[in-house]
């Protein structure tokens, strides 16, 4: 079974909540900026968000790098289903998907399907090879289904 952090819910007051929204829209505001922006001292800015981060509220800072920009221009989700005698390896599936580049995220699901992969690649031929050596020739995939992705829109949490 793939397992998580339980991460327990944290009281945000409404600083805290606007210290993520800025954040969320620009991981790399400097904490001067940040501070004018919430009319706080810069000091106590720092603490906020160092407090964030120890309460796993603020998991990481990354670049939002875009896939097209690096020549991958098509991205897939691909739903997959287990074989039932497959279930206890849930665990190992997960982290064999996460190991390979293609890869930009997995889900693991309730419902029909067990897995959403989601692949950026260069064209349809690498959504077809992903698909038959790593997922049809896998001994607990039972079933994929492959959706292209024409357009998408991301929004963080906090809005």
């Amino acid at each position: 079974m793939p397992t998580t952090k339980k991460i327990q819910p944290v009281e945000l007051d409404q600083q805290d909540r606007q210290l993520l929204k800025i954040l969320s829209n620009n991981g790399r505001i400097s904490n001067a900026d940040l501070a004018a922006a919430l009319d706080l001292a810069p000091s106590t800015t720092l603490v906020r968000l160092r407090r964030l981060m120890e309460q796993g509220v603020i998991q990481s800072f990354s670049a939002d790098i875009s896939p097209s920009a690096i020549g991958l221009e098509l991205q897939a989700l691909i739903s997959v289903t287990l074989r039932a005698g497959a279930r206890a390896n849930l665990a190992s599936f997960m982290k064999t998907m996460q190991e390979h580049p293609q890869v930009i995220q997995v889900f693991f699901l309730g419902g029909q399907e067990d897995f959403m992969v989601h692949v950026a690649v260069k064209d349809s031929d690498e959504v077809r090879e992903f698909v038959l050596e790593q997922l049809s020739n896998n001994p607990y995939v039972a079933n994929t289904r492959t959706n292209l992705v024409f357009d998408h829109f991301h929004k963080g949490p906090i809005s």
